[in-house]
């Protein structure tokens, strides 16, 4: 019998003022207060009842929010977990292949703990952010006891047959099982025509021979990205489930009726959403959201450099010391490399604003050497120019939109 896959990857960037603990209003989001709560009422409210029968990740940031905002969509996303479909994901969403191994270590078990606290196990499989990979962010992984992960196929030399899953052996001798979504589909679903037709989905999901059919996309896909689109992956999940020729799981179970049987190769560093690699986290590689407005993205690697340089600096004498970084300042710290921040098409957009307000509410958590951090910071911010005449460089941002 043929197995079917649907994923949603569910997340938002953390949009509170890191001062106040409170979302400014974010007037592109109107009618609404924010994105969160405008994109919560076009998706995940009317996504929830199909979760159940889904393979789906929640960033811990957006749960956060759901927990205080969005009570009765938050009972129902820990009601759907218990299906087996839910899984982790690295708490702040960074590129870990640009993170040291410190981060990354990080990142998974803060994720791995806010999977526990809040739907009561242990994860068996976990998400990266932008599906971006390289051999130490999986032998991480594997080092926390997370089973599986998933890629897009151009993320692996060569896929086992059937959609099957493989597994991967790291540097370091350790072994994770990868999945692998079927990327023809998946493009159909996230950008259309198939989010629009649940028969043609249906008719797609279930022709050909492979015995694992596997889609992932942004969980937004459902609602936000496409009006109606909520409606379409219920009717076509309501189908499969009717259906004797199919069933519809997550791949935890999977995985547990069918371990792999063959090893694979992953191409590093790679992600879901740029061919360059991990480019577009660090580099003008030519990916952005709105190509025909033409916009540069020379600010992508002065921020990242800016931001590197300022980490280094704020963790240089608790390492000194031997001492640990306080929470308050190690959670701004990782803040400041949402993946975000880089993703869109200038530096004064509100993705990397949102970074920004990380930086600067770490530099004023650590305490004497604030003035010098911040003086650093701004020089080399100054080398980001932004396409807006207005904004000049991420100094000139930093100073009007950030700065307390």
């Amino acid at each position: 019998m043929r197995s079917i896959v649907i994923h949603g990857h569910f997340y938002q960037p953390p949009r509170d003022d890191p001062w106040t603990g409170t979302i400014p209003v974010e007037a592109n989001a109107a009618p609404f207060h924010d994105w969160n709560e405008r994109i919560e009422r076009e998706c995940y409210a009317p996504v929830a009842p199909s979760l159940a029968s889904m393979s789906f990740d929640f960033g811990p940031t957006l749960l956060e929010w759901m927990e205080r905002h969005a009570a009765g969509t938050y009972a129902r996303v820990i009601s759907a977990a218990r299906s087996g479909g839910a899984v982790a994901m690295p708490y702040h969403h960074p590129i870990l292949p640009l993170s040291p191994r410190r981060d990354k270590v990080t990142e998974v078990r803060w994720g791995i703990a806010d999977f526990r606290r809040r739907f009561g196990c242990e994860p068996e499989g976990m998400w990266l952010p932008e599906t971006a990979v390289d051999d130490e962010t999986l032998d991480v992984l594997a080092a926390e006891g997370i089973r599986f992960t998933i890629l897009a196929p151009h993320q692996v030399e060569r896929a086992p047959a059937g959609g099957l899953p493989g597994w991967y052996r790291t540097n370091a001798g350790r072994r994770i099982a990868v999945f692998t979504y079927d990327g023809a589909i998946s493009h159909d679903v996230a950008f259309g025509p198939l989010v629009r037709d649940a028969n043609a989905w249906i008719e797609r999901l279930t022709a050909g021979s492979n015995q694992l059919v596997a889609v992932a996309t942004d969980g937004e896909t459902y609602g936000h990205h496409h009006k109606g689109g909520d409606v379409v992956l219920a009717r076509v999940l309501d189908t499969l489930k009717r259906r004797g020729d199919v069933r519809v799981e997550s791949f935890a179970s999977f995985l547990a009726r069918q371990e792999p049987q063959e090893e694979l190769r992953i191409v590093a560093p790679s992600s879901w959403s740029c061919p360059h690699g991990v480019e577009r986290w660090r580099a003008e590689c030519g990916c952005r959201a709105a190509p025909e407005r033409g916009l540069h993205q020379r600010w992508r690697a002065p921020l990242r450099t800016a931001l590197e340089w300022l980490a280094t600096e704020l963790r240089a004498p608790f390492e000194r010391e031997g001492r640990p970084l306080p929470h308050e300042l190690e959670r701004h710290a990782l803040r400041m490399f949402t993946s975000c921040g880089w993703f869109f098409d200038d530096i004064a957009g509100i993705e990397s604003v949102i970074v920004l307000r990380s930086a600067a509410r770490a530099i004023e958590l650590s305490g004497p050497e604030g003035p010098r951090l911040e003086a650093g910071l701004l020089e080399r911010l100054a080398l980001a120019p932004s396409n807006d005449p207005a904004v000049e460089t991420g100094r000139e941002l930093y100073l009007k939109r950030v700065k307390r």
